[in-house]
């Protein structure tokens, strides 16, 4: 039995544990639609929207940031030396990693990994100097432990986010360079925890600032990885926030308000996801008025939003509640220690669960307006504001039913790993198009990966969709190769994302390496032992992954990939 990569992650390799669960989980998923009113699930399997993660439907939530200094035990570490002290705390977030992983459907993330890691070791009375070296091993152990561990859902590693960048004090500042160091210095087959570096004013943004040189390290770091990856504290969408309170979890999610009073992400969860296939709306639209005008169209292709959305809200109702109805004992990690903002022993899953998010997704705003408009958006300023309406147009909806239902909605920038493939091959069956050549839909709101317009172009022109997003987004960079060495051209960019008002940056560039030697750069053959095998890594949904892995979809956009 031959298995493909079906799945909705990217990183699915192939094993006996593995195995068994795909199979299972295509049994589950079908299964789930089966059970499930029928328009629903003809929306589903049409294609004209996904319910991602369909084997967790009303089962779990999807992603968490842990509330960490809450969930910590301090009493089993008491009687310990300094050195088994910091070996077992390390050894206790690799446990409760790979717990929560197997619990829930998405990622896990630390917000503060700097500072709550500096507060634990504090109140356990060990200090950084004198155990520098230990200090160095666990974290680098933690670092490999990330990498080599693929017991999720037996056969994926664990998508773990540590956000650091605030380090407020020199034990904080000791951490978050030891971690960027270790990642630094880590082999070039190593490409993982994701590492977000929050970029604050007055702490890390400008020469000056206290943290500005772990900045200027974090960006030498990622000339060489690709990570970490960037979220700008003082974009428009995040100014007013208290930059302790913002996490980035997964490959994009942001949570931060919340109608309940639980400002920031830590302890809360996005509960689901649905993504709605936008080229697929304009696809139809010009068949059914192909001599109509463009602005009549694009009308229309909001109506058909609307209607569908309507139907996505219901099915994130329903699964929302499937979920708070689940027994407490679905979640043994979560009773075992409080990572969550309420206390799962003693309320209703629905009040802890109702401070989380409900998201609507999206995938192909460029393609759907270059069906309608034929032009791209970043070179014509008419269907760039066309798509900052649309955008506005979708936010004001989900805003509307956070009122209307008394819960937590969000529009969300899908990365869309299995969709952006997926949807083409249903599309194409039934429309005729040049936007099916490419073999994939762009992710979200984003310039497409061919486009080749200047960096700070790019930036400029998706800061401006970022603010509508309040599910999360992401802003990429494709750099033609590692800028080794240039950290202060990043730090550039960097600023120019912030002042356009991008939340979470990324830079990418084609990283290969051969398994032979270790050398890395972009080949096809080593240029040093002459290696013909040769590992390709990319980033094309948030992490990131060896592309052998990735889905059709993905492989597509990863050969199409052109620099800025």
């Amino acid at each position: 039995m031959k298995l493909q990569n079906k799945n909705d992650n990217a990183a699915n390799r192939k094993s006996y544990v593995g195995s068994i669960y795909n199979i299972g989980e295509k049994k589950v998923k079908s299964e789930t639609l089966a059970a499930m009113p029928q328009e629903w699930a003809k929306l589903h399997e049409q294609g004209y929207i996904h319910i991602h993660d369909l084997d967790a439907y009303g089962l779990t939530y999807n992603c968490l940031t842990f509330d960490i200094l809450k969930a910590f035990s301090y009493d089993s570490f008491s009687q310990l030396s300094a050195a088994k002290k910091i070996l077992g705390v390390f050894d206790f977030f690799k446990e409760l990693f790979a717990k929560i992983g197997n619990e829930q459907s998405g990622g896990m993330a630390l917000a503060n990994f700097d500072n709550d890691l500096a507060t634990i070791f504090t109140k356990l009375n060990v200090n950084y100097i004198g155990n520098e070296e230990i200090f160095g091993a666990a974290i680098r152990d933690l670092i490999i432990w990330c990498n080599n561990t693929h017991t999720r859902m037996g056969q994926t590693s664990y998508y773990v986010s540590l956000n650091i960048g605030l380090a407020n004090n020199d034990f904080a500042r000791f951490l978050a360079y030891t971690l960027l160091d270790e990642f630094y210095n880590s082999g070039e087959l190593i490409y993982k925890p994701n590492i977000i570096f929050k970029v604050a004013g007055g702490i890390s943004r400008r020469k000056g600032d206290r943290n500005y040189d772990l900045l200027m390290k974090a960006l030498e770091c990622t000339g060489k990885k690709m990570i970490p990856t960037y979220l700008l504290c003082d974009c428009k969408m995040d100014k007013d926030t208290d930059p302790a309170l913002l996490s980035i979890m997964g490959c994009r999610t942001r949570v931060v308000d919340d109608i309940f009073g639980k400002m920031g992400a830590i302890g809360r969860s996005n509960i689901d996801n649905i993504s709605i296939n936008l080229p697929r709306l304009a696809l139809e639209v010009v068949k059914e008025y192909p001599d109509k005008s463009a602005q009549f169209q694009f009308e229309k292709v909001k109506e058909k939003w609307l209607a569908i959305a309507k139907t996505v809200t219901d099915i994130l109702l329903d699964r929302f509640y499937k979920t708070c109805n689940q027994d407490v004992e679905m979640f043994p990690t979560n009773k075992q220690y409080p990572l969550l903002c309420e206390n799962i022993n003693t309320l209703p899953l629905k009040e802890v669960f109702k401070h989380g998010t409900l998201s609507i997704g999206f995938i192909g705003l460029s393609e759907m307006l270059d069906v309608i408009y034929h032009g791209k958006y970043w070179l014509n300023a008419k269907i760039h504001n066309k798509a900052i309406e649309f955008l506005q147009f979708m936010r004001n909806y989900t805003d509307s039913q956070t009122k209307e239902r008394n819960l937590n909605f969000s529009l969300l920038a899908t990365s869309g790993e299995l969709i952006s493939g997926r949807f083409v091959e249903i599309d194409k069956k039934q429309f005729i198009s040049d936007i099916f050549d490419k073999g994939f839909y762009t992710n979200s709101f984003h310039v497409e990966v061919d486009s080749q317009i200047p960096a700070w172009e790019k930036i400029q022109k998706e800061g401006e969709f970022h603010s509508y997003c309040n599910g999360g987004c992401i802003t990429y960079v494709e750099l033609k190769e590692a800028p080794f060495g240039n950290p202060e051209g990043l730090d550039e960019l960097v600023e120019i994302a912030t002042e356009a008002g991008v939340h979470y940056l990324g830079f990418n560039f084609p990283k290969d390496v051969c398994q032979d030697c270790g050398t890395s750069g972009t080949f096809d053959c080593c240029p040093v032992c002459k290696g013909k095998h040769i590992t390709r890594i990319r980033r094309v949904s948030g992490y990131l992954e060896i592309q052998d892995y990735f889905t059709m979809g993905k492989k597509n956009e990863a050969k199409t990939r052109k620099s800025n």
